[in-house]
């Protein structure tokens, strides 16, 4: 009978090994560590042991195997380390979706047909316009809910053009997933839709946030992200934040070497 685990919302279910050997396989471990890994993991789990506390051993094990691999593991994580004020997340956003070919703006004041209204990013490609509402949680187990779904909605409405999308680093509510499908709003979460998610898409652009760089301390990257020094591969080309947040020397190396690893595909350390 399988070991019941805590998830972050609070809610127990069945540990799946080959969900967590799924996971660190989709971050490039090879498929012999990745068993192995969870097969020792399995051998110690507790009934109650939260998906935290799996999560921060998996990493440990693949820290120590290759760098590069353990960062795109801690790649949710990561987002989530992006702080309380929401502003890192809004400027990842539209570096991601410039990734995709849309041009960006970012905190900009739209006039609708009553008021006016205060957009994360606002995006555009061709005739085509989207208006972005970021909603950033610090916690995993927090969701997007109706209320966020519905006033956007109404945003929407009041603007007169255009399309409406919410974008989360977690999860969404049954019942805002409803709703906006039978609305037409598009909704971005780290696992929703099944394909081409979130996830997928960072992945898909190699867009990794100085938040998963794994030579870095906590408090160096704050420093980072208070510069507004948010994606690990603009660093290389601006290694005075780097100074500025007190990484020099043999430490500022061995960071844009995880740099290399994380966002040149095939330099794996």
């Amino acid at each position: 009978m399988s070991v019941l685990i805590a998830k972050a919302d609070g809610t127990l279910e069945p540990f799946d090994e080959r969900k967590l050997i799924s996971s660190l396989s989709h971050s490039g471990a090879e498929e012999s560590v990745a068993a192995q890994i969870a097969r020792d993991i399995t051998a110690t789990l507790r009934p109650g042991t939260t998906t935290s506390e799996i999560y921060r051993r998996a990493f440990s094990y693949l820290r120590e195997h290759k760098r590069g691999i353990a960062a795109r593991y801690s790649l949710k994580r990561a987002v989530l380390d992006f702080g309380p004020s929401g502003f890192p997340f809004e400027s990842y956003l539209a570096k991601l979706f410039e990734a995709e070919g849309w041009q960006t703006k970012v905190d900009q004041i739209i006039q609708g047909g009553c008021v006016e209204h205060e957009v994360d990013v606002v995006m555009t490609k061709g005739e085509q316009t989207v208006y972005v509402e970021a909603k950033f949680h610090n916690t995993a187990g927090f969701k997007t809910d109706l209320k966020t779904v519905l006033y956007v909605m109404a945003r929407i409405e009041d603007i007169g053009k255009g399309k409406g999308m919410v974008v989360t680093n977690t999860k969404f509510t049954t019942p805002a997933l409803q709703y906006s499908s039978c609305r037409g709003l598009e909704l971005l979460g780290w696992e929703y839709p099944q394909h081409n998610n979130l996830h997928d898409r960072i992945d898909a652009a190699k867009l990794y946030p100085v938040t998963a760089l794994t030579s870095l301390s906590k408090k160096e990257k704050l420093n980072l992200l208070s510069q507004r020094m948010v994606l690990c591969n603009a660093l290389p080309g601006d290694t005075r934040a780097l100074a500025t947040a007190g990484i020099t020397g043999k430490k500022a190396d061995q960071v844009l070497e995880e740099v290399g690893s994380l966002c040149i595909p095939g330099t794996d350390v």
